[in-house]
This record gives structure tokens, C-alpha cells and sequence, in this order.
């Protein structure tokens, strides 16, 4: 199951009940915009624990669509990489 921002605010506000909960929402936007600026930059996000953040480009490729066969002229686009902190695997698998 996927956690979206409302779910996190409120395990926040159980965890931190000394927190407002919109002081806690601030903190929250203001990490993200962090990160999606930094990955904007081109720019290495790295959380300690968690994992980095990186992006990368996809060069201009010609490819085909599945259900036409035809071919299609596929722009640079660039993607979000993610690769996770060691100590993250490790919980994840039970190490």
C-alpha cells in the first residue's frame, strides 16, 4: 500500500503531538519542494538510510507503438532514478 502525504501528516501528528499539525505540513511541503527542485538541477538527493535521488536522460529514440506497429519519434526525456540505502535493504529483507 502506497502512503500519500495526508496518511504521513497524520502518523507525524501521532508520533510529534507537540507539533502543530500545520507546522508539520510546512515541513513536509518543504522537504518535497527541496527535492524536486534539487532533482531539477541535476542534482544528487541523498536521505542517509534511505536512499539518493538522481536524474537521468533517456536519449531521443525512434520507437513503435504496440497496437499500430507504426513508428514514433520518442523526444530526450528525463527520468527519476532511486537506489536504496543499504541499511534499508537490509530491514526490508530481514538481514
Amino acid at each position: 500500500m502506497a502512503i500519500v502525504k495526508s496518511k504521513l501528516l497524520k502518523q507525524l501528528s501521532k508520533n510529534y503531538p507537540n507539533f502543530l499539525k500545520k507546522d508539520l505540513d510546512k515541513f513536509i511541503n518543504i522537504i518535497l519542494k527541496e527535492i524536486k527542485q534539487s532533482i531539477k538541477r541535476n542534482e544528487r538527493v541523498e536521505l542517509r538510510g534511505f536512499g539518493v535521488f538522481s536524474s537521468n536522460t533517456q536519449k531521443a529514440r525512434i520507437s513503435r507503438n504496440p497496437k499500430t506497429g507504426e513508428k514514433v519519434n520518442t523526444p530526450e526525456k528525463k527520468t527519476i532514478h532511486f537506489k536504496m540505502a543499504k541499511d534499508l535493504f537490509k530491514k526490508l529483507n530481514n538481514e
